[in-house]
């Protein structure tokens, strides 16, 4: 072994022992040596030591030995350990397309501030207007100073930042040309807002942090499932793909992207269910062709909005109720075309059809239940709602917080020694 070697062997050996016992003190809350022990195989001099260590560095707080807490009756009182949640904070941030949040939580997860606000998002023909990209980086800047300001808590400390937006992302927080600037529209070099406030930022596409959501909430679809897709449907169509119980993002992050559609036969494209009920049902309307006694036909076009057509079709007019079956069957072939693809358990419609179209995933749900495809997957609406998007974006940047929590100076650390 050389010199060099032999001086940082120990070196990489504790900090391999502190990676093991903080990974301990994320998965539970107070914990003894002992425990600790039976999880990372080290000893008991060791880990009391490291405890130590990570006490010092601010990343735990040595509690009232079990005794004190009636849990421990003879011998040497156990020492007892927790993580300090409130040592940093993560901020997971929604750039959507018509809407953007911000949520500010501890290292537990648990949200302590949001604020949020509507975009009057430009189309994308309109995306020549380049004031607009400025215009979203300065309402994220203000989101998030918002949202900090809101629970008294300083820049300083921010741990780290995930920023989610509807386009592909590659490793650098970029997203490609799609030939009409939509994605650099959405997506404007948005990390570089947040890059001087937090150690850590990264930008990823919102369908893959809807995945990531629906596999780590309590009420996530995905908890109970390896393999499922978690879609984001309004405007447009895109998916997070969680295979065998990893993220597949693709070598520009564009795995999820539904272009593909627009070669599926009886699809045509990847408009989304939202677009289309406003679409169709608008055609509808302008035709003459319906009855003067329709629900559907007293409509303006002009502020026809989604929840309309289901609100009419959910009434009975027959007009309404076809385009929820169109809505419905188009829904359902995508979801084979994916399962056929992918093999996955499930898929997991998120985002505006989960809010204003539920009939039409209903009712395709109906449809794969009774198709005798045998890779059809299941289909449910996501119960996560508006915020699914922020939330995987929060455990997203504790994901990255858990794995470089040893490069990180915490904020006030002099004061916890």
């Amino acid at each position: 072994m050389s010199t060099n070697a032999a001086a940082t062997s120990p070196q990489l050996m504790r900090s391999i022992n502190m990676g093991r016992v903080l990974a301990h003190a994320w998965r539970g809350d107070g914990f003894t040596a002992s425990e600790a022990m039976e999880t990372t195989g080290l000893t008991r001099t060791t880990v009391i030591d490291v405890c130590d260590e990570l006490v010092r560095k601010g990343w735990l707080r040595e509690l009232r030995n079990a005794r004190s807490v009636g849990e421990y009756r003879k011998g040497r009182p156990a020492r007892r350990y927790e993580l300090r949640a409130e040592a940093g904070v993560v901020v997971g941030v929604d750039a959507g397309y018509e809407r953007m949040s911000v949520e500010v939580a501890d290292l537990r997860g648990r949200s302590l501030a949001r604020t949020s606000a509507e975009i009057p998002a430009p189309t994308p023909q309109s995306v020549e207007r380049l004031a607009d990209a400025g215009e979203r980086r300065r309402l994220a800047r203000r989101l998030y100073d918002d949202a900090l300001a809101s629970y008294g808590l300083a820049a300083t400390d921010v741990l780290a930042v995930t920023v989610g937006v509807p386009a592909p992302v590659d490793a650098l927080g970029v997203s490609p040309d799609d030939g009409v600037g939509f994605w650099r529209l959405v997506n404007p070099g948005i990390g570089a807002v947040f890059g001087d406030r937090a150690p850590i930022v990264t930008v990823e596409n919102d369908a893959n942090l809807a995945a990531i959501a629906e596999g780590c909430r309590p009420d996530g679809a995905g908890r109970d499932v390896d393999s499922y897709i978690a879609m984001l449907v309004g405007e447009g169509i895109g998916a997070g793909l969680m295979i065998d119980g990893r993220l597949v993002r693709g070598r520009r992050g564009g795995a999820g992207e539904m272009r593909f559609l627009d070669r599926v036969k009886g699809v045509g494209s990847s408009e989304g269910l939202a677009l289309l009920a406003r679409l169709w049902a608008t055609e509808a309307i302008t035709s003459g062709a319906l009855p003067p006694d329709s629900l559907l036909a007293r409509l303006d076009p002009d502020s026809l909005r989604q929840r309309d057509v289901a609100d009419a079709a959910t009434a009975g007019d027959p007009a309404a109720v076809r385009i929820v079956e169109r809505l419905a069957t188009r829904l359902a072939r995508i979801c084979l075309v994916l399962g056929d693809v992918l093999d996955v358990d499930l898929v997991v419609v998120g985002g505006e059809a989960a809010r204003s179209l539920p009939a039409v995933i209903e009712e395709a749900a109906d449809i794969l239940r009774r198709s005798d495809d045998p890779t059809a997957p299941r289909l449910l609406p996501s119960a996560l709602g508006a915020e699914a998007v922020s939330t995987g974006a929060v455990e997203h940047a504790l994901s990255l917080v858990r794995r470089r929590a040893l490069e990180l100076t915490l904020p006030g650390v002099r004061d916890v020694a």
